[in-house]
């Protein structure tokens, strides 16, 4: 009976610490990603003004359907890169918030969604 108390009592102690290195990936992984948006709206933004300043300056309205039509195709790949990127960034998170529970869900046989 004391070895099944011991037994439990270390279980809980390994599920705190694992619970805690979660979470610790979990905020280290969610600065990274609003570090992350935050560089993408900077760029954005600096991005939107300099195609702003050539479409004033523009002689034309020729140039300046040019000068828009060229900023909306490098927004759009520019915005697909980012979620890609935001995606991976995501998945990565979420691995890392999973990994201290792997030998936890190992011991009672189950295996992570996927693998």
């Amino acid at each position: 009976m004391m070895k099944s108390f011991e037994e439990f009592q270390s279980f809980g102690k390994d599920g705190m610490e694992a619970y805690a290195a979660s979470a610790s990936a979990v905020t280290k992984g969610f600065q990274t990603i609003a570090q992350e948006a935050a560089e993408f709206s900077r760029k954005s933004f600096e991005k939107g003004t300099a195609a702003i300043e050539k479409a004033t300056a523009a002689g034309s309205i020729d140039k300046v359907f040019e000068v828009q039509q060229a900023f909306a195709k490098e927004s759009y790949e520019a915005f697909v890169a980012q979620m890609t990127k935001m995606n991976e960034l995501y998945v990565a998170t979420a691995k890392e918030a999973y990994k201290p529970f792997e030998s936890s869900f190992a011991a009672f046989g189950m295996k992570p969604v996927g693998k």
